[in-house]
């Protein structure tokens, strides 16, 4: 028997879940399942076609982590065979195919963000498996017998769908297919429970939907709540660089939760942090007078999280340090030069070596986004002498200094 006692730790359980859970198919079930006393096989698919994962991908880990410390199973289904075909989710046109290889380093990509929050290190505790090994020699027989139990009519309704029929675009068939090979995913791992964004409601329930007419007990799905990014609008999202990811360093984490809009600041509390309630609370009644306070304690906490006290409390120091006495830091990276001239823009796109674009570079100087020695150099192509020691400050939380080879 697992560990309940008395019905204490599923009130527990329930409260945690209420502070980031929006919908449950359903909360009887739920509670049934965690009444059984058995250990529940948790579903957690992913589509690798990139291997990227934010704080808004965590909600749901975080919850799997708190069934994992009860003594459940997280299934960490990697979709290679699916995602050679894309999910159409948000989509408005055709995914590219990318090759094996790119999956599988994508899967582990995936694997070492996520050990942040999962228990990687029980086998008990975590189960390992690809959708290939059911799909890469399914017959054709048992895919169309799968294909007569639905109706094209359940198909197109879903929200996507739509959406590109009213836009005249194309529907390829291998796409209408997806939320059917994820549905079945979830009868092949006798999956009890799924945790997900609402994006993937419609598949999940598939899920349901086979696993009942498979003669399985259908798995519970919970779809968590989603926020605005931190630039305060669309959801955390990487092309719009507005996200917090659990890839980033402490310092970017930090940095980037300072960037957040006071009007989230409660919100990212409840969400993204596991302080207790009754603190993010007495956080919103002082949010109002107190905003760089309550955004320094979000990003302390945040970063907490991910990489413990002690990093925590370092980088809280260095960005008051930094910006509160608005001193350059001493720990900052040196890139080493041979002696010459040098305009901003070239000296940049060294230094970023192509993570930012040469359009962005132009707009940075432009603005006054790039000094040397605290003189704001706004023209991208203008001559500089460089010296060595020389310190560049670009934007608001980047700094390097030049030494000149041969000093």
């Amino acid at each position: 028997m697992l560990q309940q006692e008395a019905g204490h730790t599923e009130r527990e359980l329930l409260a945690s879940f209420e502070r980031t859970s929006e919908e449950w198919f359903s909360l009887e079930e739920f509670q049934r399942l965690m009444r059984s006393g058995r250990q529940l096989r948790i579903k957690y698919g992913v589509d690798v076609t990139a291997p990227f994962l934010h704080l808004g991908h965590a909600v749901n880990l975080w919850m799997m982590r708190k069934m994992q410390d009860l003594g459940h199973k997280v299934i960490f289904l990697i979709g290679d065979f699916t995602t050679t075909i894309g999910d159409p989710t948000g989509r408005n046109k055709l995914r590219p195919i990318i090759p094996p290889e790119e999956i599988e380093a994508n899967a582990q990509a995936f694997i070492a963000q996520a050990r942040m929050v999962l228990r990687f290190d029980d086998q008990h505790l975590l189960e390992i498996r690809r959708n290939s090994e059911w799909y890469k020699d399914m017959p054709v027989q048992e895919l169309l017998r799968l294909l007569s139990m639905i109706t094209h009519s359940r198909l197109i309704v879903r929200d996507m769908f739509q959406l590109r029929l009213k836009q005249g675009l194309d529907i390829h068939m291998h796409e209408l297919l997806y939320p059917v090979l994820q549905g079945y995913d979830s009868f092949a791992l006798d999956s009890d429970l799924t945790i997900i964004g609402s994006d993937q409601l419609f598949n999940e329930l598939m899920g349901r939907f086979y696993q009942e007419h498979l003669g399985q007990s259908p798995q519970v799905v919970i779809t968590t709540k989603i926020t605005p990014g931190i630039d305060g609008k669309a959801k955390q999202s990487k092309s719009l660089g507005n996200y917090i990811g659990l890839g980033h360093s402490p310092r970017d984490k930090f940095g980037r939760a300072m960037k957040l809009p006071d009007s989230l600041i409660v919100t990212y509390f409840e969400i993204y942090t596991d302080i207790p309630m009754i603190d993010v609370e007495e956080i919103g009644q002082r949010v109002e007078q107190e905003p760089m306070q309550c955004k320094l304690r979000l990003a302390y906490e945040i970063v907490k999280r991910y990489h413990g006290k002690e990093v925590a409390e370092q980088e809280f120091f260095w960005f008051q340090e930094t910006f509160s006495a608005r001193q350059t830091p001493e720990d900052i990276p040196e890139m080493t030069l041979e002696r010459g001239i040098q305009t901003p823009l070239e000296l940049l796109k060294l230094f970023f070596n192509g993570q930012k674009s040469n359009r962005e570079l132009r707009r940075l100087c432009e603005q006054g986004g790039v000094s040397r020695n605290e003189e704001v150099l706004r023209q991208p192509e203008q001559m500089l002498e460089l010296c060595d020691g020389d310190v560049f400050h670009v934007g608001k939380r980047t700094w390097f200094r030049v030494r000149v080879s041969g000093n």
